[in-house]
C-alpha cells in the first residue's frame, strides 16, 4: 500500500512512497539487534560524541528540515525551525547529563557492596506522530540511545519525508549501521513488529486509541511501554489573576504550533465569572490577530489542520457545540475552500454536554467556560478522562501551590503555558498515558535497574 506525502495546504499528493517487504522487515530487524550487541558495549564518551554530533547536525538543517514538516503537516516554519532546535538542545541535554543520571547509585547495606546498576534494554520500538514530526522522536530518542539502546521508528503515514529525514540525520552524523531506522509501514503491520522477539520495549505518542492497542499487545508479549497519548489540558484562570497575561499565553497556549493540534495545547478556558467578559475581549482580540495561511509564507501564524478527517472533525465539534447552545466570539468558519484551514475560534457559554466541553479538540478552537468558586473550578478542570497538563493563573502562588495538589495531571505550570523541557519530566495520568519522558526520568524508562550485591 503507497505512503503518500500530501501537503494539507494545497492538498497536493507530494512525493509517494512504497511500503518495506516482509524481507526488507526482517533485514532492518536483524541490523537493528546485530547493532545493539555492539552498541551497548560502547563507552558513554563514544555514544556521548554521536549524539552531540546530531545536535550540531540539526541545527545546521534545522531550516531545511521545518520545510519537510511545512509541506507534510502544515507547521509554520518559525514553529518547525524552533522544534528542530528543542530537538538539539535536547540531544546537548542528554550527551551532557546521561553518564551521571546513569552512574551506579550506592546503597548502605551489610555488604561490602550494593548497588543499582542501570542497562539498557534493546531495541526499542517508536511509534510516533504526525504532530511534531521531529521533536517527539527525538525526545525518544537522544535518551535511548545514550543509555546504549538502538532504535526503530514506525513514523505517521503522512510525513514520511520528515522520517526518511530524521534516519538520514542519524547515519551522516556517523551512528553504527542499524543504531536508528525507519520503518515505512501502514499501521496495520506495527503489531507483528512489536510482537518480534527482538524488540525489547515500545513508546507511543498518539491517540488514546492506538495507545490502548500498543499497550494491549505489549502487554501481552511482557514488554516495557511508555505512553503519552490525548491531553484536554485545562487553564483556570482566577480573579486575581494578570488577566492580559493569561489572554496572551492562552492565546499562545492554545494555537501552540500547529492549528491546535498538539496534546499538551491548552483546550478548555476555566474562568472566574467577574473576570471573564475581560478576558474573553482580550483572548478574541489575540485570536484575530492571528494570521492563517500558507504554513511556508513568513508572516503565518495559523497553518492548516493536517488532513481533511482532522477538518471534519473540528468543524462538527464547533457545530453541535453551537446548537446546544455555545455562542461564537470569532471564527467559527472553514478558511477557503482549497487546504484545510479553519479560523481561530472562541466560544463561550460552554457547558457540559457540547463536544467542545466532554470532547479533545485537536484544532485551533478555545471554549470559554466560567466558574464562581475554586471548588467549582477545580471539578471542571477534572472533569476528563485526561490527565497531561494544566495551567493556573493567579497572583497568589501560595494558594496555586495547594490549588496543584487538587488538579489530576502530569505537568501542572502556574502563570505560563505548559510545555516540555529536556531538563524536567514529562507525562501524563489517566487516559494521557503512563511513563515518563525527558530528564533523568526519561531516560531510566527503558533500562534494567539491575540490583548488585558483593560480600
Amino acid at each position: 500500500m503507497p505512503i503518500q506525502s500530501k501537503n494539507p495546504a494545497t492538498e497536493e499528493v507530494v512525493k509517494t512512497f512504497e511500503e518495506i517487504s516482509e524481507a526488507e522487515l526482517e533485514a532492518k530487524l536483524a541490523k537493528a539487534h546485530s547493532a545493539f550487541v555492539e552498541w551497548k558495549t560502547t563507552t558513554f564518551a563514544e555514544r556521548e560524541a554521536l549524539v552531540r554530533k546530531l545536535g550540531l547536525y540539526l541545527r545546521e538543517h534545522a531550516e531545511e528540515l521545518a520545510v519537510l514538516a511545512a509541506i507534510e503537516m502544515g507547521k509554520t516554519m518559525l514553529n518547525g525551525i524552533a522544534e528542530v532546535e528543542k530537538c538539539a538542545l535536547t540531544c546537548d541535554y542528554y550527551a551532557d547529563n546521561a553518564e551521571n543520571i546513569l552512574a551506579h547509585e550506592i546503597f548502605k547495606t551489610t555488604a561490602s557492596e550494593a548497588y543499582a546498576q542501570f542497562d539498557p534494554l534493546g531495541v526499542v520500538l517508536a511509534v510516533m506522530p504526525w504532530n511534531f514530526p521531529f521533536w517527539q522522536v527525538f525526545r525518544f530518542a537522544a535518551p535511548a540511545l545514550m543509555a546504549g539502546n538502538v532504535g526503530i521508528l514506525k513514523h505517521a503515514s503522512n510525513v514520511p519525508q520528515c522520517a526518511e529525514a530524521i534516519e538520514r540525520a542519524f547515519i551522516e552524523c556517523g551512528f553504527p549501521d542499524g543504531a536508528f531506522q525507519n520503518l515505512l509501514l501502514s499501521a496495520s503491520r506495527v503489531e507483528s513488529v512489536i510482537r518480534d522477539p527482538r524488540i525489547a520495549a515500545v513508546t507511543l505518542t498518539g491517540s488514546e486509541k492506538a495507545g490502548s492497542d500498543v499497550a494491549r499487545i505489549a502487554g501481552e508479549e511482557i514488554k516495557k511501554t511508555v505512553l503519552e497519548l490525548g491531553g484536554s489540558d485545562p487553564y483556570i484562570i482566577l480573579a486575581d489573576a494578570d488577566i492580559a497575561l493569561a489572554a496572551e499565553t492562552a492565546a499562545l497556549a492554545r494555537i501552540q504550533n500547529n492549528a491546535g493540534q498538539s496534546c499538551v495545547a491548552a483546550k478548555r478556558f476555566i474562568v472566574h465569572e467577574s473576570v471573564a467578559e475581560e478576558f474573553t475581549k482580550l483572548f478574541v482580540k489575540q485570536f484575530e490577530a492571528l494570521v492563517v495561511g500558507d504554513p511556508l509564507a513568513p508572516e503565518t501564524h495559523v497553518g492548516p489542520l493536517a488532513n481533511e478527517q482532522g477538518l471534519r472533525e473540528v468543524m462538527r465539534q464547533v457545530d453541535e457545540s453551537v446548537a446546544k447552545g455555545a455562542t461564537i466570539a470569532c471564527g467559527g468558519k472553514r478558511v477557503g475552500e482549497r487546504g484545510y484551514f479553519y479560523e481561530p475560534t472562541i466560544l463561550t457559554g460552554v457547558k457540559k454536554g457540547m463536544p467542545v466541553y466532554d470532547e479533545e479538540v485537536f484544532g485551533p478552537v478555545a471554549p470559554v467556560i466560567t466558574f464562581s468558586n475554586e471548588d467549582e473550578a477545580i471539578t471542571i478542570a477534572n472533569d476528563t478522562p485526561y490527565g497531561l497538563g494544566a495551567a493556573i493563573f493567579t497572583a497568589d502562588i501560595a494558594k496555586a501551590k495547594k490549588l496543584i495538589t487538587r488538579i489530576d495531571a502530569g505537568n501542572v505550570f502556574v502563570n505560563t503555558m505548559v510545555r516540555s523541557d529536556p531538563r524536567t519530566p514529562f507525562g501524563g495520568i489517566k487516559k494521557s498515558g503512563f511513563g515518563r519522558e525527558l530528564s533523568h526520568y526519561g531516560i531510566k524508562e527503558f533500562v534494567n535497574i539491575k540490583n548488585v550485591l558483593i560480600k
